[in-house]
């Protein structure tokens, strides 16, 4: 399967039936949680579930990370009926919605777990200082509103290479980020970068390839409202060791994204990496904050897909 960057992905994606039928899914959220309730490690609307079934329970354990869903991987389906049917699986939460679209989120009772307020992109990120006005002003402009909307991250990136060498870039990013920082911190609201792979087939020339680049900017800002974005699927492909880097950077990483490898597909059989111990790793670290599933489905059954995986990591 050929491997797919989000941009080639939304391009991609074809129309889904919305007809299907979910496997293994129910339960409604009767809430959402707020970024000071995440801020004081309250599991919010994870905790409030409707006691028709048993699956949304375990789905939002009170231990272990949240369960959400990164919306431009079922692109297909219109962002409503999506919204439907994420909170009718006994998913909480949804990733990756710009800022007009986190009141559909909210219409289904779903928390926006990373929120995109174009803080840059992926190619023009932190490393360049000549993108830094246009991430402090983003964050300026919508950090407040995340905070009064419950929305507890928001993402940036560390930007492509262009030749830059990375002692450069992870200087240029701690600068940045030291007037990002306050902000986030005023609001309690954490302003997550994520990690990526740089290969072919990735995105090719990003300079945020590795967990030790991101852990050097973590460290020199230190402030509780930066955190890693750790992309289990990029980071599979870019150095692997998956379970002991979590491990070892746990009290950096503030969200988690999944995917299968190769190809980012269903996290099932068919791919090399494990995410029931992968999940159960993360858990042992003291994580509960939130797991997004950013995988692009094959089976053309994509909500079963989505089920598939909420089950498949609600049990491990």
């Amino acid at each position: 399967m050929p491997n797919l960057t989000r941009r080639q992905a939304l391009k991609a994606t074809g129309a889904a039936s919305l007809g299907m039928i979910v496997p293994g899914v129910g339960g409604r959220v009767n809430g959402r949680m707020g970024a000071a309730e995440l801020a004081n490690g309250g599991m919010g609307a994870a905790g409030r579930i409707d006691s028709q079934t048993g699956t949304a329970s375990r789905i939002n354990s009170q231990t272990g990370p949240v369960q959400s869903v990164a919306r431009w991987c079922f692109s297909g389906i219109p962002l409503e009926p999506f919204c439907a049917a994420v909170a009718d699986m006994g998913l909480t939460a949804m990733d990756l919605l710009t800022v007009d679209e986190w009141s559909v989120a909210h219409d289904h009772e779903l928390t926006v777990s990373c929120g995109d307020v174009a803080a840059g992109t992926i190619e023009d990120g932190l490393n360049e200082p000549r993108n830094h006005r246009t991430i402090i002003g983003a964050f300026e402009q919508h950090i407040p509103r995340a905070a009064r909307e419950g929305v507890p991250n928001v993402i940036c990136f560390f930007g492509n290479r262009r030749g830059m060498p990375d002692v450069e870039g992870i200087d240029n990013s701690i600068r940045c980020l030291r007037e990002c920082a306050p902000i986030a911190e005023a609001e309690g609201v954490t302003i997550l970068v994520e990690v990526l792979n740089s290969k072919a087939g990735g995105h090719v020339d990003y300079i945020g390839d590795h967990i030790d680049y991101a852990l050097e900017v973590m460290r020199a800002v230190d402030s509780p409202r930066v955190r890693i974005l750790y992309d289990i699927y990029h980071m599979q492909i870019m150095e692997g060791d998956i379970i002991r880097t979590l491990t070892d950077a746990r009290d950096w990483i503030g969200h988690y994204h999944t995917g299968g490898v190769p190809g980012r597909a269903e996290i099932d059989g068919t791919q090399e990496l494990h995410y029931p111990a992968i999940v159960r790793a993360i858990r042992d670290t003291g994580f509960s904050g939130y797991m997004a599933h950013e995988f692009i489905p094959r089976s053309g059954d994509p909500l079963g897909s989505l089920a598939q995986a909420v089950e498949l990591c609600a049990d491990a």
